[in-house]
């Protein structure tokens, strides 16, 4: 089945450099691998991808933002606790999304953003770190019944490469996931009528993307205790890579401490597919919006993303 008509905005949060340097490394934009996903899990769609961070950049009007059925935020490597021109814009833009009522969903960085937008905070994770991937991941007693987790055992693994956190949700925010190293995974957060859904972990990305983020964040990682050396986290990032190759390589997921919560790209974007489904398709039909828009289904080719 297909979501028809669906008009989803793309907001690529990353600065410049960063989008450059992402792209030397796996060959896309955090905004492109959200258009390569959604090519599988919204399939019908259509989407347009703006960066909020550059310089000159503003965020759209209302009218623009409304004339989208639902806004993406990507990951980013900006830290929202610094008083910087490119926090600065991109906040300025959720906060103009929330005040559209244009439905939104966030990973990483996103979550970071709505919540700040919304009067929450950021901080720095200190010499904790979740480098490939967040372990243990368990939904709260509200994320049990959320749809956003519908799907999801009641625990579960997702990659995740992050160094900040979210330290405090604003009020009115439903705390929905936790762990043992970052208390939030994911949420929904209400502010000037706007309805954002989001996580720290990363749905969006394939098992290529994680092992090529462990060979960006080496350095953090071998500081932070977590590699010995550079051979240590190439032989990790080499054993992600063939597993991406390999999915149904038993021996590699076992080395790995990973189950088909990671390995399965279904079930891996499955908050994405959710956000659409339970989120986006209804607040579309209330708004009595033009199109043949129905419930979205896994594209049963789909194989994960290189």
């Amino acid at each position: 089945m297909l979501a028809k008509g669906l008009k989803i905005l793309i907001a690529e949060c990353e600065p410049p450099p960063a989008r450059e340097k992402r792209r030397d490394s796996v060959g896309r934009s955090s905004g492109e691998t959200y258009e390569a996903l959604l090519e599988h899990v919204a399939p019908g769609a259509s989407w347009t991808r703006m960066k909020p961070a550059d310089s000159g950049s503003t965020p759209p009007s209302r009218s623009e933002l409304e004339q989208f059925d639902a806004v993406l935020l990507t990951g980013s490597p900006l830290h929202l606790y610094e008083d910087s021109p490119e926090c600065r814009r991109v906040v300025d833009f959720m906060r103009a999304v929330f005040a559209s009522g244009t439905p939104a969903f966030g990973s990483c960085a996103g979550l970071q953003v709505a919540a700040v937008a919304a009067g929450g905070a950021v901080r720095a994770m200190a010499p904790r770190r979740e480098a490939g991937f967040a372990r243990r991941i368990f939904p709260t007693r509200a994320g049990r019944d959320h749809p956003l987790l519908r799907g999801r055992p009641l625990a579960f693994d997702a990659p995740s490469v992050h160094t900040d956190e979210v330290a405090t949700l604003p009020d009115g925010a439903v705390l929905l996931a936790s762990n043992g190293t970052t208390q939030i995974q994911a949420a929904e957060i209400s502010s000037a009528g706007g309805i954002f859904w989001g996580v720290q972990y990363h749905p969006e990305i394939s098992l290529y993307e994680v092992a090529a983020a462990l060979r960006r964040q080496a350095d953090d990682m071998i500081e932070h205790g977590l590699a010995r050396n550079r051979d240590d986290v190439e032989l990790q990032a080499r054993a992600v890579d063939a597993l991406h190759e390999q999915p149904d390589r038993r021996d590699l997921a076992w080395r790995l401490g990973l189950d088909e919560q990671v390995t399965n790209p279904v079930c891996r974007s499955i908050e994405i597919r959710n956000f659409i489904e339970h989120l986006v398709l209804p607040t579309r039909s209330r708004r009595g919006r033009d199109g043949n828009s129905s419930a979205i289904a896994a594209d049963p080719g789909f194989d994960g993303l290189s």
